[in-house]
């Protein structure tokens, strides 16, 4: 049950969150930009378009890796590595394209709105059942869920204090499972940014 104390879980829980935004986000320029960039690749306007994607795509892979750190803990990038002091920029342009990371930079942004869906209902859900559980008992103090009713038909009578506690314990026990999996989850997510965004060596 530490889990509650744990700065963590709460960051976790909102990285969950946070990641359906993001993940439309990242989706949405990783498509967008590749589309443009194909589209206009027999014009000369194409190679520009197709360079300031890569480079956008590398300033949002450093964000994330910020928020990723700040939320999760898991070390990342701190600098763009192609900023290098005595290199032309064309050079730096050909480290960037031959740099695997910045294919699987790019795979990362693809990934995120899958990422972010099960993310962002794994904790709607999770929260909303446990919760509803936990406080059974506090609705029924306030007559909330003395019963339900369709078309005014009873369906379900008041269960007693007996089984409200039973649901208050059922609750209790799930939202700890629920906070495991979001520490869980958010572990999966950082280690995946980690292999996707940071280059092999570890270094920023």
């Amino acid at each position: 049950f530490g889990v509650y104390a744990d700065f963590r879980t709460y960051t976790s829980l909102f990285l969950l969150l946070l990641s359906l935004p993001t993940g439309i986000l990242y989706f949405t320029v990783a498509v967008t930009g590749l589309s443009l960039s194909v589209g206009l690749s027999i014009l000369i306007i194409g190679i520009p378009i197709f360079l300031i994607f890569i480079g956008l795509i590398r300033v949002l892979s450093l964000a994330e890796g910020r928020l990723i750190e700040g939320l999760i803990g898991t070390r990342m990038p701190r600098r763009a590595p192609y900023v290098i002091k005595g290199v032309a920029l064309m050079e730096r342009i050909k480290i960037m394209l031959k740099d695997q990371r910045t294919w699987t930079t790019l795979l990362y942004m693809v990934l995120a709105l899958p990422i972010g869906i099960f993310s962002f209902v794994f904790a709607v859900v999770s929260l909303a059942v446990p919760l509803a559980l936990l406080f059974a008992p506090l609705g029924a103090l306030f007559g909330l869920n003395d019963h339900i009713t369709i078309d005014d038909a009873t369906l379900y009578s008041y269960v007693g204090m007996g089984g409200l506690i039973l649901c208050a314990i059922a609750g209790f026990i799930l939202l700890t499972l629920t906070l495991h999996g979001a520490r869980l989850i958010g572990r999966v997510h950082g280690s995946l940014a980690k292999a996707l965004l940071v280059a092999r060596d570890g270094e920023a």
